[in-house]
C-alpha cells in the first residue's frame, strides 16, 4: 500500500474524541488516495433517508470559512461505519425518527486547518481541552457528527446546544429534563449498533474498524 508522509502540525482528533492511544507525533502516515476511494462510501448510497448538512463545506461553521478538502458537500464513511449507521436509521425510522449528519470523513488537510485556526486566533485552549484535536478519527472515516430529527419533517430535537459549541454545556451528560432525554435517546440508538460517544460532545460518535488509517483525499475528488 502506497503511503504518503504528511506533516501534521501536532496531532489528535478534532471534533472527534481525543485519542489517548495516538501520541502527538510530528509525522502522521496518510494512506493513499486510491485506498481511500476503495474503503470510503457515500452514506447517501447506503442510507439515503439520513439527512445531511455538511457544515465544513459551507461558511456555517466555527471558522467561518469552507475548510480545505470540502469542495463537495458529501458525507463519506468507512463502509462498516456507514452500514452500521444505516441500521441506526432503520431502528429510529420505526419510531418516526431519524438522523441528520453534519460531518463524517474529514481530510487531514481540514484538521490541519482547524488547528491552524486555533493558533491564528489565539484559541489554543480549544486544543488543550480536546474540543479541537490534532489527529482525528474523522480522518479515518470512522467518526460522525450528528443529531436526531423527526423523520418526516426533519425538525431537529432540542439537544441544549448547537453543533460545535465548545463548552461544558455540550458535555453529553451535562443536561436535564428534555435535553437529557434527547441526548440519551441518541446515545442509546448509536451504541446499539457499535458506536461510542465522545463524552465532551453530545454529537460526536466513533466506530471501530481493525485497519483504520487516516486519509487526505479531498471530498471533491472522491
Amino acid at each position: 500500500m502506497r503511503v504518503v508522509a504528511l506533516l501534521l502540525a501536532l496531532a489528535a482528533c478534532a471534533h472527534a474524541a481525543p485519542q489517548a492511544t495516538q501520541p502527538n507525533t510530528a509525522v502522521q502516515v496518510v494512506a493513499a488516495d486510491s485506498l481511500a476511494r476503495r474503503q470510503l462510501v457515500a452514506v447517501a448510497q447506503v442510507a439515503p433517508s439520513i439527512r445531511q448538512e455538511v457544515r465544513y463545506a459551507s461558511r456555517n461553521n466555527f471558522t467561518g470559512e469552507v475548510l480545505p478538502g470540502y469542495g463537495a458537500a458529501v458525507v463519506l464513511l468507512r463502509r462498516e461505519a456507514a452500514e452500521a449507521l444505516g441500521r441506526v436509521q432503520a431502528r429510529l425510522a420505526a419510531k418516526g425518527l431519524g438522523l441528520k449528519i453534519w460531518d463524517g470523513y474529514r481530510p487531514v488537510r481540514a484538521t490541519l486547518a482547524m488547528v491552524a485556526w486555533c493558533e491564528r486566533t489565539g484559541q489554543t485552549k480549544l486544543l488543550d481541552d480536546g474540543y479541537i484535536a490534532r489527529r482525528s478519527r474523522h480522518n479515518q472515516g470512522v467518526a460522525v457528527d450528528l443529531t436526531l430529527v423527526e423523520l418526516a419533517s426533519g425538525r431537529e430535537f432540542d439537544m441544549g446546544t448547537p453543533f460545535d459549541e465548545f463548552s461544558a454545556r455540550s458535555h453529553t451528560t451535562n443536561a436535564t429534563d428534555t435535553v437529557a432525554a434527547n441526548r440519551q435517546l441518541l446515545v442509546q440508538a448509536m451504541e446499539a449498533e457499535g458506536f461510542t460517544n465522545y463524552v465532551d460532545e453530545w454529537w460526536h460518535f466513533s466506530f471501530v474498524v481493525a485497519d483504520a488509517a487516516p486519509y487526505d483525499l479531498p471530498l471533491e475528488r472522491w
